[in-house]
């Protein structure tokens, strides 16, 4: 009966795992694959919103998701492998397209991995060095994306975690109490 267990909480944390994984796969690969060529325009502009809908609607799905989730704190760090990258990519492409189209905007021409690395350098708030925005256009996109990364880091995070705790309780008053262990994983999960 525990080896059972044991093996069922495995193959949970390993599917956790693999699709946590994937996700993060599947959307570089759409990021690196995508025709992104276009330039920037108010099409581009469209994306962004469009994008950041599609971010909200999945993270208001996952918060549902997480609150039904037999394994919460799994289930919320497997959403935070989906958002946050979905996220990072989405500014990625504005910036990548943004340079394609005006190549002074930023302090260099950015390639793909370049946006990506200026994208993730805005959302760390580590501050700028050897690309920054150098036009009014990247200066307001870039803006918009430290108001975007204030927004996703507090009140999306928190809504996440709020949901874990939701499930958590859902899932303790079900009689499955938890017996302690690492932070993110209790012995009721795998």
């Amino acid at each position: 009966m525990e080896r059972n267990a044991a093996r069922h909480r495995r193959r949970v944390l390993l599917g956790h795992c693999l699709r946590g994984t994937g996700s993060v796969v599947l959307l570089t690969a759409l990021y690196y694959l995508s025709p992104l060529e276009g330039g920037f325009g108010g099409l581009t502009v469209l994306t962004l919103v469009l994008g950041l809908a599609a971010f909200g609607l999945l993270v208001a799905w996952q918060v549902n998701a997480i609150t039904r989730a037999e394994y919460p704190r799994l289930s919320m760090l497997e959403a935070m492998a989906t958002a946050v990258p979905l996220f990072l990519f989405v500014f990625s492409a504005t910036y990548f397209m943004l340079s394609e189209s005006i190549p002074a905007t930023f302090s260099e021409a950015l390639n793909r991995t370049d946006a990506l690395y200026f994208t993730v350098t805005v959302f760390a708030t580590v501050g700028f060095g050897d690309i920054v925005p150098v036009t009014g256009t990247g200066r307001v996109l870039t803006t918009v994306q430290m108001i975007a990364d204030l927004v996703v880091v507090g009140v999306i995070a928190k809504a996440l975690f709020g949901a874990m705790r939701v499930g958590m309780r859902r899932r303790g008053s079900a009689g499955h109490a938890g017996h302690g262990g690492p932070p993110f994983v209790d012995d009721e999960e795998p």
